[in-house]
């Protein structure tokens, strides 16, 4: 088929005569755009180098997936006809043997800025952008609307319990996580684009804070004039964008004057987070079960998408108490002999910011270790010297090996180097994963908060340290000490 777009104008009988292949198809990013794929009704394959949750869930829904990438897995015994497309995620390179036996074939090969346009051509959607906070906000928002006895689509970038990381939906509206990063966004034509803040990031997609900037303008130019923008005018960038008009049709939230809503009197304890919502039609009393000022500022944004979409504000302000979090979103990961581990995606500078404050209001009276796994040599090396005093909050500070994802490794950027930069007095580097646990062990005591700051590999060490403190036992450090 050479118009592929064709394919999602087909009926929900005619799609299942018709195979999408996706290489990548456990990641963050196609993992849930394959399950819409399925509820949608098309066959799908696809590949990754190895099985991971997302790919069991996947199987289960009926996909075919293969561990590893050959040329031959483009056509196996369940599925002989050749694809009618093939989906590639932002990390496959060219050279994939599924990539260039698809080109050989003349089968279209496609990124998801591609495929997310006809994908929701017939949708009314919610698209989450910004630096920061897109995917606890995009779960706010779904969890929200499902709560209130609707059934909207939705793609987010993590699992969030009760609604796991995807839904085909059964009415028009559709809540998507919009990425940046390879300009995966640009795809969509929002009918509300919720914008959470611009800070700059992806220095190897966007090499100045202009290019960064841009992008989000012609996403801008994408919404719907049926439609409007939500933003956060705690973002100095948003500000003047507002002054300069370029926020059309949009309500804005804050923690300050001058905003269309904004929160007041908040009080953050281990048990959640409570504010007083000031709006021109009154006041509210709310009630998050996840800390942090950021995630006041996440539940904002979320309230007023909700209530553009139908649900009123104070309906909305109900369910969303009942909002448990993501997956790797100061996530708890357990409690072992009095030491408490939490798992966080937190990568950026800022974002480490926002967590190690949420984690020192949340618990004052624990001793705080941070470990941090930096994400990507080129956002490494670009934001270094915003690692200074990133970390202060924290008690205790362990960066490991760099989780290079995408890119070849460059021995220059190294962990001693972050830890340098970081300026913090109790600051070490430590390479391996299995060393961080033994170097930890023996330090922690009733009371330690370990917290786990990484996009990559580093999670898991929330289950290893967990298990060894209930062999061992933080007493360890007592004689440590001693």
């Amino acid at each position: 088929m050479t118009n592929w777009h064709s394919l999602f104008s087909l009926s929900q009988d005619e799609r299942g005569r018709h195979r999408i292949h996706l290489v990548g198809i456990g990641g963050t990013g196609i993992a849930p755009i394959a399950k819409v794929l399925l509820q949608s009704g098309f066959l799908v394959s696809g590949s990754d180098r190895e099985a991971n949750e997302r790919t069991e869930a996947l199987k289960a829904l009926g996909a075919h997936v293969d561990v590893g990438h050959e040329a031959s897995q483009l056509l196996s015994d369940a599925a002989p006809e050749r694809p009618d497309l093939v989906l590639i995620s932002s990390a496959v390179p060219d050279d994939n043997p599924e990539v260039q036996q698809a080109r050989a074939w003349g089968i279209p090969v496609i990124k998801r800025n591609d495929i997310l346009g006809p994908l929701t051509a017939q949708r009314q959607v919610i698209a989450v952008a910004g630096t920061h906070g897109k995917t606890t906000t995009t779960g706010m928002i779904a969890h929200i609307l499902n709560r209130s006895g609707r059934h909207p689509g939705y793609i987010i970038g993590s699992e969030i319990p009760g609604l796991g990381f995807s839904d085909a939906g059964a009415e028009p509206l559709f809540i998507i996580e919009a990425d940046e990063y390879d300009n995966m966004f640009l795809g969509l034509r929002p009918w509300r684009l919720v914008v959470t803040n611009l800070e700059w990031d992806h220095p190897d997609m966007f090499p100045t804070p202009e290019s960064y900037q841009d992008a989000f303008r012609r996403l801008l130019a994408q919404v719907r004039e049926d439609g409007g923008v939500i933003y956060c005018r705690n973002d100095r960038t948003l500000r003047q964008w507002e002054h300069a008009g370029l926020l059309p049709k949009g309500r804005s939230y804050s923690t300050f004057q001058g905003a269309d809503i904004r929160a007041e009197d908040i009080e953050l304890g281990p048990e959640g987070t409570r504010y007083r919502l000031i709006t021109p039609a009154g006041v509210h009393a709310v009630s998050l079960s996840i800390p942090g000022v950021h995630n006041v500022l996440n539940s904002m944004a979320a309230l007023l998408a909700a209530e553009s979409a139908g649900t009123p504000l104070a309906e909305a302000i109900t369910h969303i108490a009942t909002y448990q979090g993501a997956a790797r979103r100061f996530e708890r990961k357990g409690e072992a002999r009095g030491v408490l581990i939490i798992d966080d995606y937190a990568h950026h500078p800022a974002e480490i910011r926002s967590t190690l404050q949420a984690a020192r209001a949340s618990y004052p009276d624990r001793e705080i270790w941070a470990i941090y796994q930096p994400h990507t040599y080129s956002r490494t090396r670009t934001f270094l010297d915003l690692f200074n005093s990133a970390f202060n909050l924290a008690d205790g500070l362990i960066v490991t090996d760099i989780y290079p994802a995408r890119e070849t490794p460059d021995p220059a950027i190294t962990p001693e180097l972050v830890a340098a930069a970081s300026h913090h007095e109790n600051g070490v580097a430590i390479h391996d994963l299995d060393d961080v646990a033994a170097y930890l062990l023996p330090r922690l005591a009733p009371g330690s908060l370990v917290i786990i700051l990484s996009a990559g590999t580093a999670t898991r060490l929330g289950p290893m340290l967990l298990e060894q403190l209930s062999d061992a036992g933080p007493e360890s450090k007592r004689s440590a000490d001693a």
